[in-house]
């Protein structure tokens, strides 16, 4: 696949802050592949288990993203396949450029307080984690998706990241419409014409235009003012795109600050990032552009916005939701360790597990919403034990007396390949399966045989024979 990028994209960029023509296209032609990952704090709480982790990556050398917290360049991309701590949401495979996000979030929103957060197009979900990992746990974080499929995989890394206080949802923009005023910060990582992922794959190069930047530029404003109602007064919008285009980029920019009551917000960003700064024609809104040539990342732009005006917020009906028997609470006991302010939740024939907000929040949010997730599942109580979901085994929550089983490499790929992984133990029963100290999921132990729990949709495919 060629590289070469369309002649009418670079004349389009010409006299743009920071591009310059020949570095810009050098770095194309090169094609160098730039891997980065962002570790999960719900679960690699100490130094020694992140440095295991890049030991086992063959990452030794690994370098931090001067933006993030907890993200690091490799030098090269292993197969993630076939390393455990991947499947078991250790942490996030992130483009750099991408987790500029969190630099925008610590410099502008309180993360002290309790908030209600949207990340408005977020399959397959690398925002959503950033997102998840920098709220409070008296946070809520909605995670929406439009496209059924995405939003199943939206659920599925979700899941594996572990939170209760994550809502996935499967809307369209409009819908939000229904909760005016609701939300302290809504990201939109907004469907774009995609130029700056042409490094990454050039197989997206064929299908740019100027004609599609025009239409992703229409949808972006339809996108917007779709779900701007329920931004509350003195919330913050963050918008950003994937694209090189003006169109797309500061052009958005001047026509959030014509049809809506919106406060542009300039950031504090290091020089030595090589972020460049830009400010548009008309309105004087800033932004902030990643150039590939400049920083290593792919192409990126963003920016945020207060908001200034008065928004309704959506009445309520009362609503009930399902009680928990003392008999069904003593058995989730022994395999939860419930933290304080948590709940439960009958749900058809199983029981979730609720953040303090989720709690407060779902039923009202199933009034106006398609809720594709909510909390963590725990699974489905029966008379005499739980039949616990794969969620439950990807939280933090699972009670210090459940059963566990250590595996070696192998026999937990065997495990995630939901093969019998082969091994000898006295554990009988249900047990948590972990690979270095990290739960893979649930297996249960019987005297002739292990009956593997692990999903089959999530289960690996390919051949792990020649490892």
């Amino acid at each position: 696949m060629s590289n070469q990028l369309p002649a009418a994209l670079i004349a389009s960029l010409e006299g743009l802050p920071g591009f310059d023509r020949a570095p810009f296209e050098q770095v194309h032609a090169a094609a160098e592949k730039i891997t980065s990952l962002r570790f999960n704090p719900l679960k690699v709480r100490t130094a020694e288990t992140q440095e295991n982790i890049l030991s086992a990556l063959s990452a030794s050398d690994a370098v931090q993203i001067p933006w993030s917290s907890a993200g690091y360049y490799l030098s090269q991309r292993p197969s993630f396949t076939f390393d455990p701590y991947f499947h078991a949401g250790a942490y996030y495979v992130q483009e750099a450029s991408s987790m500029f996000l969190e630099h925008v979030v610590r410099t502008t929103v309180d993360l002290s307080r309790p908030l209600k957060v949207l990340d408005l197009c977020a399959a397959p979900g690398g925002k959503s984690t950033l997102l998840q990992s920098l709220l409070n746990e008296q946070s809520m974080l909605v995670a929406n998706e439009v496209i059924k499929s995405r939003a199943a995989l939206l659920a599925d890394n979700l899941s594996k990241w572990g939170a209760a206080n994550v809502v996935v949802s499967n809307n369209d923009p409009r819908d939000f419409s229904r909760l005016p005023g609701y939300f302290d910060l809504i990201v939109i990582d907004a469907p774009c014409s995609g130029s700056g992922l042409f490094r990454r794959d050039p197989e997206l190069i064929p299908e740019w235009s100027p004609e599609n930047v025009e239409l992703c530029s229409q949808r972006q404003q339809r996108i917007l003012a779709d779900v701007l109602p329920a931004l509350k007064e003195d919330g913050i919008l963050i918008y950003s795109t994937c694209s090189f285009s003006k169109e797309e980029d500061e052009v958005i920019l001047d026509w959030l600050a014509d049809h809506f009551e919106l406060e542009n917000i300039a950031l504090n960003v290091p020089s030595a990032w090589q972020i460049v700064p830009t400010v548009t024609d008309k309105r004087n809104c800033t932004g902030y552009r990643f150039y590939p040539n400049r920083l290593k990342g792919e192409g990126f732009f963003i920016s945020c916005f207060r908001k200034r005006d008065m928004a309704h917020t959506a009445k309520r009906k009362e609503t009930k939701q399902g009680v928990v028997s003392a008999k069904e609470r003593e058995l989730l006991s022994s395999w939860i360790q419930l933290p304080d302010g948590y709940s439960y939740l009958p749900h058809q024939d199983e029981m979730l597990i609720l953040s303090p907000l989720v709690a407060t929040e779902i039923a009202f949010l199933q009034q106006q919403l398609y809720i594709r997730k909510a909390g963590v599942k725990a699974g489905q109580p029966g008379k005499k034990e739980l039949i616990p979901d794969h969620q439950l085994a990807m939280s933090p929550m699972v009670a210090a007396e459940v059963p566990v089983v250590d595996l070696e490499l192998k026999a937990a790929l065997q495990y995630l390949r939901k093969e019998d992984p082969g091994i000898d133990t006295p554990v009988r029963g249900w047990a948590l399966m972990r690979y270095g100290q990290m739960p893979l999921g649930w297996a249960k132990i019987l005297p002739n045989r292990i009956n593997n729990y692990y999903p089959k949709e999530l289960r690996i495919l390919k051949d792990i024979s020649g490892l």
